[in-house]
């Protein structure tokens, strides 16, 4: 059974741990533990991209979880169209390291566009827990 969970947060800096909570007490009530550290830092930096360079005036952005007994998909939607790109970040840089952690940390990871403007961000991580109803 597929379970599923969206939010959608406004466009303000403390919106971004919002959106850790969301997703930590989603991946509690499904059983997901063992991948939720990752999911955490993965949703940290997504929810940050879009908030940095996703929104636009009197938008916010979206998180979305779907689960199964297999795999959890995150996914986090935007107003703009601008698809990211990983970068190399120089050890001096205090930032631009956030889609190469994702890279690291999910199973598969993508952006496509989204009807009738802007994009969804997506992480897929596969599950050795499982869905608790």
């Amino acid at each position: 059974m597929t379970e599923t969970i969206q939010r959608f947060f406004d466009a303000r800096p403390e919106s971004i741990g919002q959106a850790r909570k969301f997703t930590t007490d989603a991946l509690g009530n499904w059983g997901f533990q063992d991948r939720a550290e990752d999911i955490r830092v993965c949703v940290s930096e997504l929810a940050t991209n879009a908030l940095v360079h996703g929104t636009v005036a009197g938008h916010g952005f979206l998180v979305k979880l779907d689960a199964d007994e297999d795999e959890v998909r995150l996914e986090v939607h935007d107003s703009r169209r601008q698809h990211p790109a990983a970068r190399q970040a120089a050890d001096t840089d205090l930032s631009g390291r956030g889609l190469t952690l994702v890279s690291v940390l999910a199973d598969g990871w993508g952006v496509q566009d989204r009807t009738p403007f802007g994009k969804i961000v997506w992480s897929c991580f596969k599950a050795t827990g499982g869905t608790s109803s």
